[in-house]
């Protein structure tokens, strides 16, 4: 069983959770996910199964979010999981003023994680080290925010606004709901996160583990197979059974083998390797002493 799940996490549930769930349902010890949400967090959850674990990284880095963000407070994790550290109402903001300083987010912007983070500093966890009450600097990091729309606006003492936020991989929306409140002259925070789209999943085609669940102990299901995940790749496609056996054997491979003519534009690119009716593996087009060829990145045996 090789393949992809669109999982729709439900709150109160860890990305680790997740996995640890889906193991124990296919009862299979290769799973792994696409990109961590927070325990709050709902929407969708990549996740591989099998061979595909290896697959991950080739897929879409495209993510996009519905996010409430609350005016006026700010905590320890940057969303309403952390302990209150400022609380005033906010008198002077407007949907105007919102809509001004959420432009300047809109492109590659220089972003500070939340210090309650998975990233890893000195080889621990950020969170782990704020939990233990170490107080570091915390690495910086370039994002892509492609648009920020937005969706609803309450007004009030501690006012709310609703985005859509569509962007790239490694965005922390907690730091936009931070961010925005500082650029507003005030503070601000994470209410709610949803992710509705991931790697190339949307949400509405997700499922939940209890769904999941069902379709496993009906015998229907079925994961997203990696030629489907990876359509966003350009194909490479092996023709014959002899080529088949030299890319599982790891061997480079000529444009000529493959009756391919490649534009010296697409070197360097990554391409999904097609054979025998489903996804080999991955392959990069390399110049190598004066030839091109399709080199192996990742092969499925």
């Amino acid at each position: 069983m090789d393949g992809f799940i669109n999982l729709q996490k439900l709150p109160d549930w860890t990305s680790h959770d997740c996995v640890a769930k889906v193991r124990r349902i296919l009862q299979t010890k290769k799973v792994g996910h696409g990109g961590t949400l927070d325990p709050a967090a709902v929407g969708v959850l990549p996740i591989a199964i099998g061979k595909a674990t290896r697959l991950l990284q080739y897929l879409p880095t495209g993510k996009a979010y519905r996010a409430v963000i609350r005016l006026g407070v700010e905590t320890t994790t940057d969303d309403l999981a952390g302990e209150i550290i400022y609380s005033e109402p906010v008198t002077d903001i407007s949907i105007e003023k919102i809509e001004a300083a959420l432009a300047t987010f809109i492109g590659e912007i220089v972003q500070t994680p939340p210090m309650y983070s998975a990233i890893q500093v000195n080889g621990k966890r950020l969170y782990k080290l704020a939990r233990a009450g170490e107080v570091i600097e915390v690495p910086t990091r370039q994002v892509t925010i492609n648009t920020i729309e937005i969706l609803n606006w309450t007004p009030g003492d501690f006012p709310e606004v609703e985005v859509q936020i569509a962007c790239g991989g490694g965005t922390y929306i907690r730091s936009i709901a931070r961010d925005l409140g500082v650029k507003l002259g005030t503070r601000g925070v994470l209410a709610f996160l949803e992710r509705n789209a991931s790697c190339g999943l949307q949400l509405a085609d997700s499922i939940t583990l209890e769904e999941l669940e069902r379709q496993q102990q009906a015998g229907i299901f079925e994961p997203i197979s990696p030629d489907i995940a990876l359509m966003h790749l350009p194909t490479v496609t092996l023709a014959d059974a002899e080529l088949v056996k030299f890319w599982s054997q790891g061997k480079r491979l000529t444009p000529e083998q493959l009756d391919l003519t490649l534009p010296t534009a697409e070197l360097g690119g990554y391409f999904q390797v097609i054979g025998e009716h489903r996804c080999l593996g991955i392959g990069e087009f390399r110049e190598i002493d004066g030839a091109q060829l399709l080199v192996p990145q990742t092969v499925l045996l």
